[in-house]
């Protein structure tokens, strides 16, 4: 296990970022446990000072293994509150690319947290459900958000170029087919053409909001993007390189996603 700490300087208004820490694991076993070790750890120590945990939950096939580590833990789950990160717009729960599905099946149905707060992505006006869950979490100090990074440096479903400024809790996105591309490779569609052209994203700001962020970034697929958004200066082109600015944010790589890290 390594544990590096990472300076990023940039030119203009903004001359400072904060530290990242990243823990560069050999396998996406060992990574997962590690996350999953560091998000109980905060989950329990915000039950104990408050009485509850809130969390943002992140989906796809890189979470796999932190999620089935995390779900084993001794955590007292009924004081726990998940939000969902993102949904695609118009696909049904029955679908084996449903985020709900994917969360009720690896989360809500293992853990029985005391709230799991979905995206409806079949809703009738996708504005409104943006509007309606976006109230929910803006009452919340949240915790601790799990994401990871997409092919195309994506976080949530906020592809490049993403929007930094706006202040909405969830918004509507366009999804580019890069991302689109990247659901077939990983096997949750058949073609392209069945990949959802929109979906429902928790907002560049709203991810920041959190106190703690865990990216958890498994595979050889992987290593560009992290590259980019870890080495290269923040960019809406690069929609995670944003994770530069949070206080406390904790990269989990192995050594596919780490392996073109220039300070390895």
């Amino acid at each position: 296990m390594l544990l590096k700490d990472l300076r990023h300087l940039e030119s203009g208004s903004r001359s400072r970022f904060s530290v990242m820490k990243i823990e560069i694991l050999e396998n996406k076993l060992m990574l997962g446990q590690a996350a999953a070790d560091e998000a109980a750890k905060i989950i329990q120590e915000a039950i104990a000072a408050r009485g509850v945990a809130f969390v943002i939950a992140a989906t796809g096939v890189s979470q796999f293994e932190f999620i089935d580590a995390l779900v084993d833990h001794d955590i007292d789950w009924a004081n726990v509150i998940f939000f969902h990160l993102d949904e695609y717009v118009g696909l049904p729960e029955t679908h084996p690319a449903s985020f709900r599905r994917y969360l009720k099946e690896r989360i809500l149905d293992r853990v029985q947290p005391r709230a799991f707060h979905l995206i409806d992505g079949e809703a009738v006006d996708a504005v409104e459900e943006c509007k309606r869950i976006g109230k929910l979490i803006s009452r919340q100090q949240i915790d601790v958000a799990f994401v990871g990074i997409g092919e195309n440096g994506h976080l949530a479903f906020n592809d490049p170029p993403a929007d930094f400024d706006t202040e909405e809790p969830y918004l509507v996105v366009d999804l580019d087919d890069a991302c689109r591309r990247q659901q077939v490779g990983e096997g949750w569609f058949g073609t392209l053409g069945e990949v959802p052209r929109q979906a429902i994203s928790m907002s560049i700001k709203q991810i920041l909001k959190a106190l703690n962020i865990l990216c958890i970034v498994p595979d050889q697929r992987k290593a560009e993007a992290v590259r980019s958004c870890v080495e290269s200066t923040v960019s809406p082109l690069r929609p995670a390189s944003i994770l530069q600015t949070h206080s406390n944010v904790i990269f989990y790589l192995d050594h596919e996603s780490s392996s073109l890290l220039s300070r390895k």
